[in-house]
């Protein structure tokens, strides 16, 4: 019964490993590849279950900021080159999306990011331990601290961290937001010939065709892209090599400059170091712009969305010029309705990317002095916009603009019926004239054209050339 009592508690003490900090020792388990300040982050942060690994190419941050220290440290004449090697190995295979199930801790986390610099820390030494040969937490060969965090603090890695991870979602961001635009101009070329009213206020205003309508959305979506583009040059700005408050403390000369070098290359951004280091680790410049440009990016979204809902409202009692694809029942009591789904997910996704930016800016002006405690949480404000729209878009764009079809007999009516082609008059009868015209088919119910025909204002010719549809929306000379 001793011999029982003695193996059964070797096979559970073999399950565990103790490592130690400052508070104290503490059971970490025998497999994981995280250590103790993970393991303590990991009970004090239960916080919304939303891990750093929920974002890969957060993690792949993590390894791209902790090579390009290592090799700077190399560069600098500080970290040896068997422990390069190691440390290179552990984070190549983290940056290939290997061990990702070891970063745990929650995105929201006190400490301004120290839990999730750790995390990082003790998972990338443990690797290159066990890639050595080693076992984990045999921390005399490969330290968390000492290696790993070589000339670093929190301070400069993690906001490093985050501005490269917002870079790889940048990418994702602009592909597809490229792709729906794409699919927006491709619409304008299908529809470019059918006239239909323009309205300003809800009111009908002067003809355009729904192909300008189309154009005009894909062409707002470009000039997002490319508010996109100039706001991530914001985010390439990096203070590596500034540690504790932007006075290099720990960081051996030349670090600061060789960091960013390492940094660009592996990333392939421009990514440059900040000519003040100080200023670089307080400021929240980078994360404010690029907030900007994605909060900028929602307000459009969200004003082509509700402009489609509009569009395609009715079908009997609304405007219903186009169609929108039907993808299911919109209703649990009343037959037949669709609802424009899509248009509204897309609304959903932009009101919270208004609402996250405000998140960023009332962190980043909430910071004190030399560092600002609250860069978690501009974290995960921007990162959930980028991933909301990259992950949306594609929706929106298959499931939705490609699918729209115009109801022709309905722009040909409401162009005929439209008191607004009187506009194209003022130069030849006045304006006084001409509202008089407008009031008078309002009150009668008579068409524009009618009224001139009664009144013979106008000859046939001078009708035919003025009040050509075609020609008043620009794309008839």
């Amino acid at each position: 019964m001793v011999i029982v009592l003695l193996l059964s508690a070797l096979g559970s003490y073999a399950q565990f490993r103790t490592e130690k900090d400052l508070l104290g020792e503490k059971q970490i388990p025998a497999d994981a590849y995280y250590g103790v300040q993970t393991a303590r982050a990991l009970e004090n942060f239960p916080v919304s279950g939303v891990k750093t690994n929920f974002y890969p190419d957060y993690v792949r941050a993590y390894a791209m900021v902790k090579l390009a220290a290592a090799r700077a440290n190399a560069d600098v004449g500080r970290m040896k080159k068997e422990r390069l090697e190691a440390i290179e190995k552990a984070c190549l295979a983290v940056m290939d999306g290997k061990y990702h199930d070891q970063f745990l801790v929650d995105l929201y986390q006190g400490g301004a990011g120290t839990s999730a610099n750790m995390n990082a820390n003790e998972v990338l030494a443990n690797i290159a331990l066990e890639m050595s040969g080693h076992k984990k937490g045999e921390y005399q060969f490969i330290e968390p601290h000492d290696d790993l965090n070589m000339g670093q603090s929190t301070n400069d890695v993690y906001p490093t961290a985050i501005k490269v991870a917002l870079l790889l979602h940048n990418d994702k961001l602009i592909k597809e937001a490229e792709a729906l635009s794409a699919s927006f101009h491709k619409k304008g070329e299908e529809f470019k010939n059918l006239l239909k009213m323009g309205r300003t206020e809800g009111q009908d205003a002067v003809p355009m065709t729904l192909g300008q309508e189309f154009h005009a959305f894909g062409n707002q979506l470009d000039a997002e892209i490319t508010a996109l583009r100039k706001a991530e040059s914001f985010l390439c700005e990096q203070n590596m090599g500034a540690t504790a408050i932007g006075t290099g403390i720990t960081a051996t000369p030349g670090y600061a400059e060789k960091v960013a070098v390492h940094l660009a290359q592996i990333t392939g951004k421009p990514i440059v170091m900040s000519k003040d280091l100080i200023a670089a680790t307080s400021s929240q410049q980078g994360f404010v712009i690029y907030s900007s440009a994605l909060k900028s990016l929602a307000i459009t979204v969200s004003k082509i969305s509700s402009d489609l809902i509009f569009l395609t409202s009715g079908p009997r009692t609304g405007i219903f010029e186009i169609n929108l694809p039907a993808l299911q029942p919109g209703s649990s009591i009343m037959p037949g309705k669709v609802n424009p789904v899509m248009p509204e997910l897309m609304n959903l996704v932009c009101f919270k990317a208004i609402g996250n930016d405000l998140t960023v800016t009332l962190a980043a002006h909430s910071g004190l002095l030399q560092l600002n405690a609250y860069e978690p949480v501009e974290a995960i404000a921007i990162m959930e916009s980028q991933a909301l729209f990259y992950k949306s878009f594609p929706l929106f764009r298959t499931q939705c603009i490609d699918g729209i079809t115009a109801n022709e007999d309905v722009l040909k009516r409401n162009i005929e019926r439209s008191v607004g082609i009187v506009t194209a008059l003022n130069p030849v009868l006045g304006y006084e004239k001409t509202t008089e015209l407008a009031k008078e088919a309002l009150e009668t119910n008579k068409g524009i054209l009618e009224l001139i025909r009664e009144k013979k204002l106008l000859t046939e010719d001078q009708i035919k050339k003025l009040l050509d549809p075609a020609a008043m929306t620009g794309q008839i000379k």
